[in-house]
């Protein structure tokens, strides 16, 4: 394994960031409190990049003629300090995840042995963050559903320490075969969450052909893995506008958004504050100063 520490001069804020390469193809850049204290809860949240962005891209900035429209949807650097700011007594460390092929789906498949590389890779950002009590949080948006999934896939069991997984629109690789460890996972600790964020993509027509095969979009596998969950966790229905909250107990969610307008929203999901669903919702500060498919709420935390 080789690791290349190097600075950072991209971002300038009020949080630390560093990065470092893992082996010859994968990035990790670490989004640090300034503030960080070992008096407080640490809460590491794991986001594997969407296919197609750049780190800079997904942690997004504010706007400037000629910049590149990617840095505009997702901005996870501005969600993620609206989080520290409802979350003033907790430590939370995000880490982009990112491969030189820019696609953790086609990453997996040139490395035939993902399921040694994968422990590896979060082996290594938990050596070089040194911080001895911590829990994690697998999360990822598009095709950084492949690097949670393969890392799961990886595990006898999901690891004690892992209490969030979150799928941001990113559960393309979702099969029957993960249930049994999910259930587990649920079972044994009722501060585990698991929430899934998906919209209707099985309707829309892109350049003249549907965008998914009729079982290969988000929509199918999250009903999919919902029905699979239910035979050991009865849900309730709520409807907010056009998006259906399936819930468990509070601690599995199931956000799908009805899609009459056959539009694209595969980003739109994370854009309209569902990062920071993701990390809030089954806390106290659950939709409060934000409303997820509403309008940004992080505004002014874009730098």
């Amino acid at each position: 394994m080789i690791l290349m520490m190097m600075s950072n001069a991209l971002f300038a804020s009020q949080d630390s960031v560093f990065s470092f390469r893992f082996r010859n193809d994968v990035t990790i850049t670490a989004d640090l409190p300034r503030n960080f204290s070992s008096k407080k809860n640490t809460q590491i949240v794991l986001f594997a990049l969407p296919n197609g962005n750049t780190t800079a891209q997904t942690m997004g900035k504010k706007m400037q003629i000629g910049d590149d429209w990617h840095f505009d949807i997702q901005h996870i650097a501005a969600q993620t300090r609206f989080v520290k700011n409802e979350l003033p007594k907790e430590n939370i460390i995000v880490v982009y995840l990112e491969n030189d092929l820019k696609a953790w789906p086609q990453w997996k498949r040139v490395h035939e042995n993902y399921t040694d590389i994968l422990p590896a890779i979060v082996d290594t950002i938990i050596q070089v963050l040194a911080i001895k009590n911590y829990s994690l949080h697998l999360n990822g948006h598009s095709g950084g559903g492949a690097f949670v999934l393969g890392y799961i896939q990886s595990q006898k069991k999901i690891p004690d320490h892992i209490n969030r997984i979150s799928f941001l629109d990113s559960d393309y690789g979702y099969d029957s075969s993960f249930t049994k460890k999910f259930v587990d996972w649920l079972k044994k600790n009722r501060s585990n969450h698991l929430s899934v964020f998906a919209y209707n993509d099985s309707v829309v027509v892109y350049n003249g052909k549907p965008l998914v095969s009729p079982t290969g979009g988000t929509w199918y596998r999250s009903k999919l893995m919902m029905k699979d969950l239910s035979a050991d966790f009865p849900f309730k229905i709520t409807r907010n506008d056009s998006a259906v909250q399936y819930s468990s107990k509070n601690r599995i969610n199931f956000f799908l958004v009805d899609n009459p307008d056959k539009k694209i929203y595969h980003t739109v999901q994370v854009e309209r504050n569902g990062f920071i669903h993701s990390m809030l919702i089954g806390t106290k500060q659950e939709s409060k100063d934000y409303v997820y498919w509403g309008k940004r709420a992080y505004e002014n935390y874009i730098e």
